[in-house]
């Protein structure tokens, strides 16, 4: 066999075992510092993706929808690789909590959830740019907040203004004096990207972190 044929053979058998392109649609800096934690090479980019909730739609469809098209969204920016999307609100009593994006929002959140049981939602998307083909999961984590009352609030908002995450709530931070008790099976999806649950969608197209 000539030596070009050689060269082709081995330049499919590099690119066949060289893992896929990993891109995070999102530029949250926890997000992307979770995904540093498996220690795999990733690009990020911002997707494009109106987070308006649909009239009616429940928590856990919303978080699955939005972090389905915000990994859909990278396949205007890569031809190819596995793109990661995610999304997280909180909700209590059919009531759906985003991020506050404010102070006064975010006062207005944690007089809400004072005292009670709130669930946060992760939705988490892994999508196949070269075909379209996708795997989808949602973690569910219940926070039992404590009584809060304003000196309390105004006291955490001042020294963690938590305006960008879902109800006014950081628990790899200070959120954490805030609750009684967190129930859950993924410890990192509070944060932002459910790590468990990431590492088994992405088994599923081959990539072994």
């Amino acid at each position: 066999m000539s030596k070009q044929f050689y060269g082709k053979l081995l330049f499919f058998l590099k690119g066949y075992c060289m893992p896929p392109r990993l891109i995070l649609a999102s530029t949250s800096p926890y997000r992307r510092a979770l995904l540093e934690r498996l220690d795999v090479p990733f690009e990020t980019m911002r997707p494009e993706v109106d987070e308006t909730p649909r009239p009616g739609e429940r928590p856990q469809a919303l978080v699955s929808r939005l972090a389905a098209a915000k990994a859909g969204a990278a396949a205007t920016q890569f031809e190819g690789g596995l793109a990661i999307g995610s999304d997280q609100v909180a909700a209590y009593d059919g009531v759906v909590l985003g991020k506050p994006g404010g102070h006064d929002a975010a006062v207005a959140q944690l007089r809400a959830v004072s005292g009670r049981v709130v669930e946060f939602l992760t939705g988490v998307c892994v999508r196949d740019l070269s075909n379209a083909d996708e795997r989808q999961d949602v973690a569910i984590t219940r926070v039992r907040f404590r009584t809060l009352d304003e000196a309390a609030i105004e006291r955490y908002l001042a020294r963690e203004p938590a305006y960008d995450c879902a109800g006014s709530f950081k628990s790899e931070g200070l959120g954490i004096t805030l609750v009684d008790a967190i129930e859950g099976d993924d410890p990192t999806a509070l944060v932002g990207l459910p790590l468990v649950r990431l590492c088994r969608l992405l088994r599923v197209f081959g990539l072994s972190p």
